[in-house]
């Protein structure tokens, strides 16, 4: 089956779900389906390469100067380019289904191409894209753009959500039949082998370093944590970068933070199988693909009670899902002090896993794009 694939980020631009939508697309590849990708590009990285499988990734100017940034205008850029290419591609190579990540802004694109060419597009959607999911983040741009979203919801052939908060925070704003397809991760690439405590503990963040992900959190937690041993990385860059700095600085733990910035997705992996506990305060999140991954690197989880990671968390099992912001110093602490527990509640993650197993979820997506012919 031929597939066109448009996600606006793919990696190293852009976070997880860029990252989620090349898995699947390789593993697509592996079982004999063509993939070409559209997506942006970014100063310094090839306008067009082969991806594992042959997959043909062209990537269209966008004015993109960062690769964790997108503002209105490297978005609209996006659209516009990918338009001219998808319609040039489209023409010689007769794409059978289009599959779209992100309803906002490559839906828009996935859109006009589909209405033009009468091809049927599978829209995946992450909370980012839903009025309301990630209002810190999103929030003013919707006050503009909702009015627009409804068409690429209501004409796309099949729509899927990768969490269940985020099917359900979208039936509020689009009668539409979604369905959950949660994201996933090779579980046997991805394997730890025998759970190790590192020694101090180690706590990880992953992700943008910007308000909806909550990062100063982390330091003013941690902060009330002096007492005990520990180290933590922060990976990942943004506009809180700064912030970030001065916070650490702040309570003299300049000596216990390790900020690399932006790292590929390999070095995040890399990180994991060294950690023993993923800290993630967000504000919003709808799957997070970095949540996934530490599953499958077995970590022990902390993190709020919200959005996807209701999916991840087994409560009092693999970690604890946070109401209360005190209490991420309490099971923070818990967690620190009782290795026998930490240990447990890593190898539970591991276990946890095998749900959001890849392998199982290109199954569900292939179905649904072969349901196109």
């Amino acid at each position: 089956m031929r597939i066109l694939l448009l996600t606006y980020e793919l990696p190293p631009v852009g976070g997880g779900g860029g990252r989620i939508a090349q898995d699947i697309a390789e593993k697509l590849a592996q079982r004999g389906h063509e993939i070409v990708i559209i997506t942006s590009h970014l100063r310094g990285l090839p306008k067009e390469e082969y991806l594992d499988g042959g997959i043909k990734v062209i990537r269209v100017p966008s004015l993109r100067r960062e690769a964790f940034r997108a503002g209105f205008l490297t978005m609209g850029a996006y659209i516009f380019s990918g338009f001219w290419d998808g319609l040039r591609l489209i023409n010689i190579w007769r794409p059978e289904a289009i599959h779209v990540h992100f309803a906002v802004p490559t839906g828009v694109l996935a859109w006009a191409l589909s209405r033009l060419k009468n091809i049927p597009y599978l829209l995946t959607a992450h909370l980012g894209d839903v009025p309301g999911g990630a209002p810190e983040k999103t929030g003013k741009w919707f006050r503009w753009v909702f009015p627009f979203t409804k068409p690429i919801w209501q004409d796309a052939s099949k729509v899927v959500a990768v969490s269940e908060f985020t099917r359900q925070l979208a039936l509020k704003h689009y009668p539409v039949e979604i369905d959950v397809i949660h994201n996933g991760i090779d579980i046997k690439e991805n394997d730890p082998g025998e759970i190790k405590l590192q020694s101090p503990p180690r706590i990880t963040f992953a992700g943008r370093l910007m308000k909806q992900k909550n990062p100063l959190e982390i330091i003013k937690t941690l902060a009330r944590l002096k007492d005990l041993p520990w180290d933590c990385v922060l990976l990942g860059d943004g506009p809180l970068r700064e912030d970030v700095e001065n916070e650490i600085a702040h309570h003299n733990l300049q000596d216990r933070f390790i900020l690399p910035g932006w790292i590929t997705p390999e070095e995040v992996i890399e990180n994991f199988g060294k950690s023993d506990i993923l800290f993630m305060p967000s504000l919003s999140e709808g799957l997070p693909v970095v949540g996934v991954q530490a599953l499958a690197m077995g970590l022990a989880m902390v993190v709020s009670n919200i959005g996807g990671f209701m999916d991840l968390v087994k409560e009092g099992e693999n970690g604890f899902l946070i109401d209360n912001r005190d209490d991420y110093e309490k099971h923070l602490r818990y967690l620190l002090t009782n290795p026998e527990k930490l240990r447990s509640y890593r190898e539970a993650s591991r276990t946890h896993a095998e749900v959001f197993s890849l392998e199982e979820i290109v199954s569900e997506y292939e179905s649904c794009l072969e349901g196109f012919l």
